[in-house]
C-alpha cells in the first residue's frame, strides 16, 4: 500500500495517515466453485469443482501456503421455544448429524501468479452411524432446518492468517423410486359442515355451497398440486379464493409434544364474483428449499397441509383444511 498524509486545519498541526489501495494489490481470498451451477445434487452424486485462491497481487510472485482442507457438513436442526412445547417449560432443541467429513484438497506448497485453482471431488453420502439415518431434502423452515455446507480452509503462516470460504449445497433426496398411487379427494363446504361455531351462529350465516376436488392428497414434490373449485350457490358476494401451503413442524420430548404451523406460501386463485357451476382450476408449485418431502428423523417431523380459503366481501372467511403427504419420486420428463 501507498501511504499519504494530510494536515488538518487546527491550532496545532496534526496528521492523519490514510492507506491508499494500490491497483496492483488487494486482499487475498479463497473461493469454492462447483461444476454444477445450481449446486443441487442427489445422494451418492460426485460433487466436484475447484478451490480458487486469489493472492491479491497482480504482480507475479511466490504465494506460500500450508495446504487446503475441505469440510462437508450436513445436519437436521430443530429449535422451538418453550411456549410451543405442550406441557413443558423447557425449549425443544435437537441436532442430527447427517454428514461430517474432512479431507485434504492439496498439501503444503507454493505457486506464482495472481490466482491458482485446485480441483476437488467427493461422494455425497451419509456418514452417520445411527440406524436408519440417511440424507434428506434440503429444507429451510422456521423451526426446523436441513442444511448442507462445504467449507474450504487454506492454512498460512501465523502472521498471514487462514483463508476460508463456506458455500451451501442442496440435496434432492428421492424417497420413492416409483410413482406412488394418487388419492383423489372430493370436498363439499356448506354452513352445516362448519366446525368451531355454535348452532345459533350457523343459522345466521348466509347460505353457500362450494364443491370440488383435489387431484391427489399424495403429492410428488416435482409435480404441481392441482384440483378444481366450484361455486354452486352463495348469498354473500365473494372477494377472493386462495390456496395456502402450510408447514407443520413437530418435535417430541418426554413431557410434551411440539407443534408449530406456519405459512409457506399463499396463492390467490380467483378474485371477485365467480360464475356459479364454473370449475376454477387450482394450481400450486411446491417451492424449492422451503418445502420438502414429508420428513421423519427420530423425534423431529415436518408435514404439510393445504388450506382452501374463501374470503367474503364482508370480511368473513371460510377455511377448509387438507393434510397432504409429500414425497420425492421420479422426476417428470422435461418437455418443450
Amino acid at each position: 500500500h501507498d501511504t499519504h498524509f494530510f494536515p488538518l486545519a487546527s491550532s496545532r498541526c496534526n496528521f492523519w495517515f490514510l492507506p491508499c489501495a494500490n491497483e496492483n494489490t488487494m486482499a487475498s481470498a479463497i473461493q469454492i466453485e462447483f461444476d454444477q451451477e445450481d449446486r443441487t445434487y442427489v445422494p451418492l452424486d460426485l460433487v466436484s469443482g475447484y478451490v480458487t485462491v486469489l493472492t491479491g497481487d497482480r504482480r507475479a510472485g511466490s504465494f506460500r501456503h500450508s495446504g487446503i482442507e475441505m469440510t462437508v457438513a450436513g445436519e437436521v436442526k430443530a429449535e422451538l421455544s418453550s411456549k410451543s412445547v405442550m406441557g413443558s417449560l423447557k425449549p425443544f432443541t435437537a441436532r442430527k448429524i447427517l454428514i461430517d467429513k474432512k479431507f485434504s484438497v492439496t498439501g503444503p506448497g507454493e505457486f506464482k501468479g495472481s490466482s491458482c485453482k485446485f480441483p476437488f471431488e467427493f461422494a455425497l453420502k451419509c456418514t452417520s452411524t445411527k440406524k436408519n439415518r440417511r440424507l434428506l431434502d434440503s429444507y429451510h423452515g422456521v423451526y426446523v432446518h436441513v442444511k448442507y455446507f462445504v467449507t474450504a480452509k487454506m492454512k498460512r503462516g501465523m502472521l498471514s492468517g487462514s483463508l476460508t470460504d463456506t458455500t451451501e449445497i442442496y440435496v434432492d433426496a428421492v424417497t420413492h423410486e416409483e410413482e406412488r398411487e394418487k388419492k383423489q379427494t372430493t370436498f363439499s363446504i356448506s354452513p352445516q359442515k362448519l366446525r368451531n361455531i355454535s348452532t345459533r351462529t350457523k343459522e345466521k350465516i348466509p347460505k353457500f355451497l362450494f364443491e370440488g376436488q383435489l387431484a391427489s392428497s399424495v403429492c410428488n414434490i416435482y409435480e404441481p398440486f392441482g384440483g378444481e373449485f366450484i361455486v354452486r350457490y352463495v348469498q354473500q358476494p365473494i372477494k377472493s379464493i386462495e390456496l395456502q401451503l402450510v408447514r407443520i413442524e413437530r418435535g417430541t420430548v418426554k413431557d410434551g409434544v411440539t407443534r408449530e404451523a406456519t405459512e409457506v406460501q399463499n396463492i390467490q386463485v380467483a378474485d371477485g364474483g365467480m360464475l356459479p357451476n364454473l370449475p376454477i382450476p387450482l394450481h400450486m408449485v411446491f417451492p424449492k428449499i422451503f418445502s420438502c418431502a414429508s420428513l421423519r428423523v427420530e423425534d423431529i417431523a415436518v408435514d404439510f397441509e393445504v388450506n382452501l380459503i374463501v374470503i367474503f366481501k364482508d370480511k368473513h372467511m371460510v377455511t377448509e383444511n387438507f393434510p397432504i403427504v409429500v414425497y420425492r419420486g421420479p422426476k417428470p420428463n422435461a418437455s418443450i
